[in-house]
């Protein structure tokens, strides 16, 4: 059987609340998520949404614990639900023992008339309904949750504004049901026992540019919070003591903040899921002052497309300024050209992959890990560049720092592997700390006497000193053809071997002189042991903790420099090892591909996943005890996931 962690214990309970895209399902979730923390609990939650703009099935998953968690887990402790989809779609992920607490107006509508349930589900859901003899209606899929010992809450969310347009004099409140997601959170707060005073303090906050709204909307929760406190879920969130130093923070930050943190000048970029809430989140932010020895301002552009993105970006590195651009797969498909030229010419440069589902446009509001062989290979020819991942939001902050401090002393492209895992969570973590960071520009010119310049002079370790466009004697000369020392164009077959042997020696420098911690995390070696990258991080320390509480042990090694990738320190690490499980998002174990022609090693066995939707800590727990028995496939494919 699958791990099933306790329910209904003050210290670990999911809560998921479920709408049409565009009904403010996200705005429900961050007041949830903050007066959770604010209380002190650790809070884990993810986003999950169609790729339209309004009317289809989103929802928010927050795992609420009162120690620490990383990722979600299969099971929903209390559903929360204004439409029927939610219903249909979640309701059997909520245990025996468990509560759906939903809108009475719901009950009589039927699975066909749900315009957005796709065909397939549809036809498993009716199938399914019919097998339980129940009708095909959300009464239907509520009684069949019932009988398995799932307790029902019905509440008249329209009662709710029916009294608030009387006390109001208002009678146009009555049809308000944009304030329905309001009524849901605040409900599910007064049910769990949760305070109100952080619930009114956070509704004001999400509504602050809008005091009218705002103070409506307020009301409501308060009228909402009394009624929910009066009801009953089977569980309640006890006291708690916040964990001091601690912050909520929403995925794309971490690199936002990282950037504005360690120096970046300069993101243009163009607009694509899920990438684009870190661009937007800099442009929100993009002039101010920090204190000490980092004043300046960030200028963010939107431009045409991502071909202009990156050319800006390789424009602005040129200049001397700190330079990135933020994209997902298909935008940095069409990087590629440009992403050769930076080689060429050994121009820093940072590129933020967030990735999702492809190919082509796949799934383009859903997780994926499966860019990572096409980050490192990507561009015609051959020239350096380094791929780095971050594991977790955290992680990304100061590993931002890292992939600048990169790009600079070894003058190359960086590319910051990050993903819509990470983008659309919402989780508790230390506060950064931007004292932790360095700045190392490299051999950047800040003077220059008249003299023999050359640009790409053949020097030792390989790294040549940099000028920079208006630098006073400064010279640029720079061309998309092989050139000589001095940057001009040449073909002579010495002067070219002589340059790209001068680019590629970067790459073993960067293997000796990054530390051994920066390219690979062991979090323990054992018989049995997981490696993974990226956002898989967070899953699988939560299985290994679930196996650890059952008597089991199971080692993990997170690998973060992907190219050059680290063989030597893979294979010390390794190297008692007897069983590998590589566990990734993508379909064809593409970090398992890189250690077998690295380290001529075949993991042993690979749980992957990729059904667009994030790994659960349950699903990889589970995966990871079939192996440890003896009886699992080569491949395990995880499902889990509306």
């Amino acid at each position: 059987m699958p791990y099933k962690p306790a329910h209904f214990v003050d210290t670990d309970i999911s809560w998921l609340i479920g709408g049409p895209q565009g009904s403010g399902v996200e705005s429900a979730a961050n007041i949830f998520s903050h007066v959770c923390s604010a209380a002190g609990y650790q809070v884990f939650g993810k986003r999950e949404f169609y790729s339209n703009i309004k009317g289809e099935h989103s929802y928010f998953l927050v795992r609420v614990a009162d120690g620490t968690i990383r990722s979600n887990v299969n099971d929903v402790n209390l559903i929360t639900s204004y439409d029927a989809e939610t219903i249909f779609r979640h309701a059997e992920e909520v245990p025996a023992g468990g509560a759906i607490l939903y809108d009475t107006e719901l009950g009589k509508i039927t699975t066909d008339a749900v315009a957005t349930l796709d065909g397939p589900f549809r036809k498993r859901l009716d199938g399914h309904l019919a097998d339980k003899g129940k009708p095909a209606t959300v009464d239907g899929m509520l009684e069949t949750v019932s009988d398995a010992g799932v307790k029902l809450i019905p509440v008249s969310f329209s009662s709710i504004l029916q009294e608030l347009a009387e006390k109001e004099d208002n009678p146009k409140l009555r049809n308000m049901k944009r304030m329905f997601n309001v009524i849901g959170v605040s409900l599910s707060l007064g049910v769990l026992g949760m305070s109100p005073e952080p619930l009114y303090g956070s509704v004001m906050s999400i509504f602050a540019k809008k005091p009218k709204v705002a103070e409506l909307n307020r009301k409501v929760a308060r009228m909402a919070h009394e009624m929910g406190a009066g009801l009953d879920c089977g569980c309640k969130l006890g006291n708690t003591s916040k964990k001091p130093h601690t912050m909520l923070v929403q995925g794309y930050q971490g690199t936002a903040l990282g950037k504005i943190a360690c120096g970046c000048r300069f993101q243009p970029y163009y607009p694509i899921t899920p990438a684009s809430d870190e661009s937007v989140y800099l442009e929100t932010n993009e002039t101010f002052e920090v204190a000490g020895d980092r004043p300046g301002s960030l200028l963010v552009v939107q431009t045409e497309d991502e071909i202009s993105a990156m050319g800006m970006a390789i424009g602005g590195s040129l200049t001397g300024t700190r330079s990135a651009t933020c994209t997902s797969g298909p935008g940095f498909s069409l990087m590629a050209e440009m992403l050769g030229w930076s080689g060429i010419n050994e121009v820093p440069l940072v590129v933020t992959n967030y990735q999702r589902s492809g190919p082509s446009t796949g799934l383009p509001t859903r997780h994926g890990q499966d860019d990572l062989l096409f980050a490192i290979h990507a561009g015609h020819g051959e020239f350096p560049r380094v791929v780095y991942s971050s594991g977790d939001v955290e992680e990304s902050f100061y590993d931002t720092a890292m992939c600048f401090n990169l790009a600079d002393i070894y003058q190359l492209p960086v590319i910051h592997m990050m993903d819509k895992a990470m983008a659309s969570s919402v989780t508790t973590c230390p506060r950064f700390e931007p004292d932790r960071m360095t700045i190392n520009r490299g051999k950047l010119l800040e003077s220059m006497e008249p003299g023999d310049y050359r640009r790409f002079a053949l020097v030792p370790d390989g790294i040549s000193p940099r000028s920079k466009i208006g630098l006073e004697n400064g010279i640029f000369w720079n061309t998309g053809d092989e050139s000589d020392e001095y940057g001009h164009i040449t073909e002579d077959p010495v002067v070219r071997v002589q340059m790209m042997d001068k680019r590629h020696s970067k790459l073993g420098r960067i293997l000796r002189e990054v530390p051994d911690e920066d390219q690979a995390i062991s979090y323990g070696v054992h018989e049995y042991t997981v490696i993974g990258w990226g956002s898989s991080k967070g899953p699988v320390l939560d299985a290994i903790s679930m196996l650890e509480q059952e008597g089991k042990k199971v080692g993990f090694v997170q690998v973060k420099m992907l190219q050059p990738f680290p063989a030597d320190y893979l294979r010390f690490l390794l190297g008692d090892a007897r069983v590998i499980i590589d566990v990734e998002s993508n379909q064809t174990g593409q970090l398992g591909g890189l250690l077998r022609q690295h380290l001529g090693r075949e993991p042993d066995h690979y749980i992957l996943k990729y059904t667009g939707r994030a790994m659960t800590s349950t699903e990889v727990h589970g995966a990871l005890k079939d192996i440890l028995r003896g009886g699992a496939k080569k491949r395990e494919v995880l499902m889990h996931g509306a």
